[in-house]
């Protein structure tokens, strides 16, 4: 009772594509491997340091002072 049979996976693919249809699950596995790659390169870019301001971050305060 705790082992899946072959006869359990084949049961489960044919649900699986009777609700997604053939031609989502692809997209959606598509999709999941994007969200993968960009949290990846999240976890990447986080360690390297901001990039630094402008140089031209003078104020420039136009209103006239009292």
């Amino acid at each position: 009772m705790g082992s899946l049979s072959i006869w359990h996976w084949i049961i489960v693919l044919g649900i699986v594509l009777i609700v997604f249809g053939p031609g989502k699950l692809p997209r959606a596995m598509g999709d999941l491997a994007k969200g993968v790659q960009a949290f990846r390169k999240g976890l990447k870019d986080e360690g390297e340091p901001p990039p630094p301001l402008a140089a031209d971050s003078k104020t420039t305060d136009t209103a006239p002072r009292a």
